[in-house]
């Protein structure tokens, strides 16, 4: 089975489970064995065959067509990043094994002159360069080469975590739910694979919130930190594309 087909599957069956007949205005009718809406119900909602549907969440090799992908998102009552995401999905899969991006040079000593913590991430959110604001507040250089990746900082570390203090569980599912879009796309790499077994590992919380399925936006906002030597931190971030290479994101910070 296509893993990237699989995590369509699982995708649409997640959000299935999620919605209530009264939620979508169907009669409840008699007892359900399991929550949420049955197939053929998504299917009535969505106006497409209830064996199409079915082979959808089975994880078939299917290509629905953007009416069907639309339709299906407003019978999912799927908010705008989730009806991102599930057009994603449907698209041709890129074949290519997952390589860590090069920040190209003129890109990182930008970073570094900047005088708001400031950082740059790949496709699988490893940290690929940071300058000295950010290195202060996340101590970046500190950590051992593999273990520089925003997830497993956040929900691995235990400094991290004390310095979200009791923000942490929120921030953790935030990024969890944001980085799933991204997994999806690369789902069977082995690259994510790694990644996910150590994030199982170190994590006691993270299966839970991997199972939900949950599928988040990127977009700007706030954090409140505890920071050992500066205190407490109220700090405004907000991330932008590169141009030389889309997959590497900047993250900049500024006084809340």
């Amino acid at each position: 089975m296509n893993p990237r087909q699989s995590e369509l599957g699982d995708f649409l069956r997640s959000r299935r489970e999620k919605l209530t007949p009264k939620a979508v205005g169907l009669p409840i009718g008699r007892r359900r064995r399991t929550p949420g809406l049955r197939r053929e119900e998504v299917a009535e909602l969505a106006g497409i065959g209830v064996d199409w549907y079915i082979r959808l969440e089975q994880g078939r090799t299917v290509s629905p067509s953007a009416t069907t992908i639309d339709a299906l998102a407003r019978a999912l009552r799927l908010g705008k990043a989730e009806h991102k995401h599930l057009r994603a999905l449907t698209q041709n899969a890129d074949r290519r094994a997952f390589a860590p991006e090069t920040v190209p040079p003129a890109v990182r000593r930008t970073v570094e002159r900047l005088n708001l913590p400031a950082y740059v991430t790949g496709r699988r959110w490893d940290i690929l360069a940071w300058n000295a604001a950010a290195d202060e507040i996340f101590a970046f250089s500190r950590l051992p080469e593999g273990d520089r990746n925003i997830l497993l900082t956040v929900l691995t570390n235990r400094a991290t975590r004390k310095l979200f203090g009791a923000s942490w569980e929120e921030e953790a599912r935030r990024i969890v739910a944001q980085f799933r879009a991204t997994h999806d796309l690369w789902a069977g790499d082995p690259a994510f694979q790694e990644l996910l077994a150590r994030l199982r590992q170190g994590c006691p919380e993270f299966s839970g919130w991997w199972e939900a399925h949950d599928i988040g936006g990127v977009s700007a906002g706030q954090k409140s930190l505890s920071h050992p030597r500066k205190g407490r931190l109220k700090l405004e971030y907000a991330s932008f594309q590169a141009n030389d290479d889309p997959a590497l994101k900047l993250i900049i910070y500024s006084a809340g």
